[in-house]
């Protein structure tokens, strides 16, 4: 394990014991506006449909769902909401969807580095399907694209240590 891997890992633990320690969020938890009427026969539900996702992002470093589906060359309107309370610059996130076959990991260390970026490293763009933009508690933000090929496609979030436990993947069928 190199030196960088190391310190990053030592940084999470510590971030993970300051943010896990104390009270918790009582607030009820916003569903999602996807709606699935049964009583239309031979209907799609609508969020399959128009390939609606809602995902959360907290304060504990980590997100509501580690899998999303979605259908291949249909639109794709995604949005990421923090429901935390802490700022971006101490616990930001954002999601960012990879090609198929990208090393997280190798790609998390190059965000790492990518600060003045919001951690989007321009040296991996080919690598990024695409990308919410870093949020802060209380924000929210909402992309559209379109993936034409059927797969499964890992999502992480890109802030400094984030990766060990913000990631799932987009299954596209």
């Amino acid at each position: 394990m190199n030196t960088k891997t190391k310190i990053s890992l030592v940084a999470l633990m510590g971030l993970l014991t300051i943010t896990s320690c104390g009270k918790k969020e009582t607030a009820p938890v916003e569903q999602p506006t996807e709606v699935n009427n049964t009583e239309s026969e031979g209907v799609q539900p609508e969020a399959t449909v128009e390939n609606v996702l809602v995902i959360e992002g907290n304060d504990q470093m980590q997100f509501n769902k580690n899998e999303l589906k979605a259908v291949a060359g249909k639109p794709i309107k995604l949005t990421l909401k923090h429901v935390g309370k802490i700022p971006k610059e101490a616990m930001g996130h954002n999601l960012v969807i990879l090609q198929e076959g990208t090393d997280e990991a190798a790609f998390a260390l190059k965000a790492n580095e990518a600060k003045a970026s919001d951690y989007i490293p321009a040296s991996e763009k080919a690598s990024i399907i695409a990308h919410t933009k870093l949020l802060g508690g209380g924000e929210e933000d909402t992309i559209e694209f379109t993936i034409d090929k059927k797969g499964t496609y890992k999502f992480i979030c890109s802030f400094p240590g984030h990766v060990a436990l913000m990631k799932g993947v987009l299954i596209v069928e």
